[in-house]
């Protein structure tokens, strides 16, 4: 399989930006977070999983309107109405499957991607081979009850108050709001923030990010308020691993109940990781993936 970039042209004539690293039988398609975020987090696993003795060919891609793929214009109301929504971004992972020859694979999901995996395996789940959940809940109401938890945790009083406020007047540029987030970034999103995936500008792609998302991590006004799959996750059959983080934004006792109702689901947890735990503490983060992926293959799989 070719290795490095293709550029691919989706069937409603728009480009994704796609990579593939690594040379192995195994193959792993990774769809990045945000939504609006980009593939960045994914460009070592090739190398990682190969420390832990694992040949995968990792693919991974920037979805429509992120980084290096094509950007519609969403101002334009017709083509927000047709691609902001669930059903695009997942259909354009069946056809970035499609087009890059992939079958009996594993899917793996960071935040947002981890949402379209629970859909993917759903309605596209003879495909898989296997099913990663990285730091994604089945339903953003008990999201928002942690992440306002978190915030309270974290900040004093006056400050949660502070930004309530700013909230209910949508003065979400506010600059001591914006201080706080950071805050609550340090503490539960980004944990290490490595110099190598920085930026001298913002890479996210805004529109998205707040069609779906709001502001921040620590507010949901899109999209993203309708997510809940609680009732359908009993349906997904392949084995899956649900890997948090142990410090991070996402609640646990969710990823426990969601582990219970997967048939064949097997929960993990990143010690001092936050919601990007891959990176927060990549030697256990790797360890729990390479485990799942090898007892799948050599038939050793279980919860």
């Amino acid at each position: 399989m070719k290795q490095g970039t293709t550029i691919l042209t989706l069937d409603n004539g728009y480009h994704l930006w796609t990579n593939t690293q690594g040379t192995g039988d195994i193959h792993l398609l990774c769809l990045h977070g945000g939504p609006g975020g980009n593939h960045e987090y994914w460009e070592n696993f090739a190398q990682e999983l190969k420390k832990q003795g694992l040949d995968v060919t990792v693919h991974m891609y920037d979805q429509l309107g992120s980084f290096y793929s094509d950007q519609p214009d969403y101002s334009d109301p017709k083509i927000a109405d047709k691609y902001l929504t669930y059903d695009y971004f997942l259909d354009e992972v069946e056809e970035v499957r499609q087009k890059l020859g992939l079958d009996n694979f594993y899917l793996i999901g960071q935040s947002w991607g981890g949402a379209l995996v629970q859909m993917y395996a759903l309605k596209y789940g003879q495909h898989l081979k296997g099913a990663i959940i990285s730091s994604m809940v089945d339903n953003i109401d008990e999201y928002v009850t942690n992440i306002n938890k978190v915030r309270e945790d974290a900040l004093p009083e006056e400050a949660v108050a502070y930004m309530k406020e700013c909230e209910a007047k949508n003065d979400y540029d506010n600059e001591r709001y914006q201080k706080y987030v950071d805050v609550l970034n340090a503490g539960y999103v980004d944990r290490k923030q490595p110099p190598a995936i920085s930026h001298l500008i913002s890479t996210m792609a805004t529109p998205v990010y707040n069609a779906f998302q709001g502001d921040n991590e620590f507010v949901i006004t899109g999209k993203l308020k309708e997510w809940d799959v609680r009732d359908q996750i009993h349906n997904i059959t392949m084995p899956t691993l649900i890997t948090f983080g142990e410090h991070e934004t996402m609640p646990i006792a969710t990823a426990k109940r969601m582990a219970e109702t997967i048939p064949h689901a097997r929960l993990v947890t990143t010690p001092n990781g936050g919601h990007h735990h891959m990176i927060d503490n990549a030697p256990v983060y790797f360890k729990h993936l390479a485990d799942f992926l090898n007892d799948v293959e050599t038939g050793n799989f279980n919860e």
